[in-house]
């Protein structure tokens, strides 16, 4: 459902033109150093209006309304909200239409139509700016664990191509998570790549994941794809697993490539089917949207990353 997590749970509430957005995060630790002014530089990595972005400006100011007092986390649940205020409901009126590669069709049958539609609903990239804040409160559990994601830079060749003939492009984004310890991740429906797995696919657009060299293992010989051990403290020669054995962290640093699919609202008309002519048709979507959407989550992918490996740590030392 909108619920993540075993120890450490995110609930994610809202919808894209709805009032708020917002999170509740419950299983926090107390005494964690908190303040809304904490959120705001990964904040800022997500906003609109760099290279490529949609036009949509909101303030995207945090508002902490619970589970702080005196600066401190108290161990009670976290909300935090964040206002919709620069919506423009008349941009997702299509007459009969569903927009391609969006959630929209397949929305409309789960919830009988009672869904709200306006922007992509809960569906919405704009979902990802509470994740965001869950995932700065998630480093904070884990202050050693350092996140690192960033775009490939051979993305970049389409998405001049797309915004040149008004179409979109997809992106790859590349995360490393180094300083933690071997043995993190519960097999076997918990294991490490499972949980990060989990929480990655509930970013819009996520098409797919690969840990370390998953997809070039599978023509690789043993010799070549096994990592050899080198040191007491389990450090190897290669990472071509991506520093996971058995679904549990082995002390390298963990590798993993999460691939975007490209934004489905472009300004090329696209012919797709009318519901209400009951027949095929020519769409122009209009609106503001990222030529490639990819370029804003590298900073959402290290807050998932973080928050699947904050709950992991937290059931590691539950079961210690």
């Amino acid at each position: 459902m909108n619920t993540l997590g075993n120890i450490f749970k995110i609930t994610l509430y809202g919808e894209s033109h709805g009032k708020e957005i917002g999170i509740v995060i419950d299983g926090c630790p107390a005494g964690i150093s908190l303040s809304e002014s904490d959120l705001l530089p990964d904040i800022e990595r997500r906003k609109t209006g760099g290279y490529a972005s949609s036009t949509r400006a909101e303030n995207d100011i945090p508002e902490i309304r619970s589970g702080i007092y005196r600066g401190h986390t108290t161990g009670a649940p976290i909300m935090i909200a964040f206002r919709n205020e620069d919506c423009r409901d008349d941009d997702y009126q299509f007459d009969g239409f569903f927009r391609p590669g969006h959630a929209d069709y397949a929305a409309y049958r789960k919830y009988d139509g009672y869904n709200n539609p306006l922007g992509g609903g809960q569906f919405s990239g704009r979902m990802t700016l509470p994740l965001v804040a869950a995932g700065c409160i998630a480093k904070k559990i884990i202050p050693s664990i350092e996140f690192s994601a960033n775009i490939l830079p051979e993305c970049m060749t389409n998405v001049d191509k797309a915004i040149a003939t008004g179409d979109s492009a997809g992106g790859i984004v590349e995360c490393r998570i180094r300083n933690l310890e071997a043995g993190i991740g519960e097999p076997f429906f918990d294991s490490l790549e499972s949980i990060i797995s989990h929480a990655i696919f509930s970013i819009p657009g996520v098409k797919a994941i690969e840990f370390g060299n998953g997809i070039a293992s599978a023509s690789m010989l043993g010799s070549e794809y096994n990592d050899c051990i080198v040191s007491s403290d389990g450090q190897t020669a290669t990472n071509n697993c991506g520093g996971i054995n058995g679904g549990i962290s082995n002390g390298n640093e963990v590798v993993f490539r999460t691939y975007f699919h490209p934004t489905p609202s472009i300004s090329k008309t696209q012919k797709t089917f009318n519901f209400n002519a009951m027949q095929m048709q020519e769409l122009q979507i209009n609106g503001r949207h990222d030529v490639c959407y990819a370029l804003r989550t590298p900073v959402v992918v290290e807050a998932l990353a973080a928050i699947a490996v904050a709950d992991l740590s937290l059931i590691s030392k539950a079961t210690r």
